[in-house]
């Protein structure tokens, strides 16, 4: 563990550490893998499988360091703030990748459908193009396109009952009931691993009998990409709400102090308030 230094203001200052480098060499391996498999190259695999193994050793580390540090008493007051102002900025700049998402689909919807369909038929290549939505666009396969009701109506009511249960946790800690607290907990975790399971089951239903795929034209491409970004947020966030179980077995939390539960507690709305968006917007609309 890093030596204890307050030295700059107050505030404390951790000793330098290796896993902020082996987390950036992860990531690169990370990358690398993923463009060598998209392209058919089988080194890909060994890239990934590098990079996967560099990322969990660097967080299982880093985080046990921070772990190891807040049981030391090291953090106070001024660093509280920073942590809080920290998840924030970085909950924000969640917002903005996912409005980013949210405007493409807009822009694909509203103005890029319309444009093609008005095209006078001497000019374009697709004579007679309507721009309805679904779309797989002018030269897109058929396929059948996803309903709001069945799994996806069935995950929207999983995950906001996890935003309770989670809410439901978060009161008790606050009362200091602990084993409420872990209960709640349990069933916030059980909940998101039984949304993710779901959408897997929605997927293997989109490729075998709907013919919904990737490749299905501007639809198919945008429904993967939203709700398969989403779909990664649950499994960090079932993932973090795992660590924080148990760290609330082992009573690492008390009512004053536990500010990581409230960090993952705010991230986990997020990602109930992501997906009521795309179950509108995606889904239903």
């Amino acid at each position: 563990m890093a030596t204890t230094s307050h030295g700059h203001g107050g505030y404390y200052v951790p000793q330098p550490s290796r896993y902020p480098i082996l987390l950036s060499a992860a990531i690169l391996f990370l990358a690398l893998g993923a463009v060598l498999r998209i392209n058919g190259f089988e080194a890909g695999d060994v890239s990934l499988a590098i990079g996967g193994a560099l990322a969990s050793y660097a967080l299982f580390g880093w985080f046990g360091s921070v772990i190891g540090e807040t049981r030391a008493g090291v953090y106070h007051e001024k660093e509280e703030r920073a942590f809080r102002r920290g998840m924030l900025w970085f909950i924000t700049s969640e917002v903005v990748f996912f409005a980013s998402l949210f405007g493409v689909l807009f822009y694909e919807r509203e103005i890029s459908l319309p444009w093609l369909a008005s095209l006078p038929s001497h000019y374009t290549p697709w004579p007679g193009f309507s721009a309805t939505w679904p779309s797989a666009g002018p030269a897109g396969k058929g396929f059948t396109p996803m309903t709001p009701w069945g799994i996806p109506a069935l995950n929207t009511v999983i995950l906001l009952t996890s935003g309770a249960t989670i809410t439901w946790a978060h009161w008790a800690l606050r009362r200091g009931k602990p084993r409420l607290t872990s209960l709640g907990l349990f069933l916030t975790v059980a909940l998101g691993v039984l949304f993710l399971g779901l959408q897997a089951h929605e997927y293997h239903e989109a490729y075998t009998h709907l013919g919904l795929t990737l490749g299905s034209g501007v639809y198919g491409a945008t429904f993967f990409v939203l709700t398969g970004f989403h779909g990664f947020h649950v499994f960090l966030g079932a993932t973090m709400l795992t660590v924080i179980l148990i760290r609330s077995i082992k009573g690492h939390f008390d009512p004053k102090h536990h500010f990581a539960f409230e960090a993952v507690s705010w991230y986990w709305h997020f990602v109930d308030v992501v997906w009521l968006m795309l179950f509108v917007f995606v889904y239903w609309l």
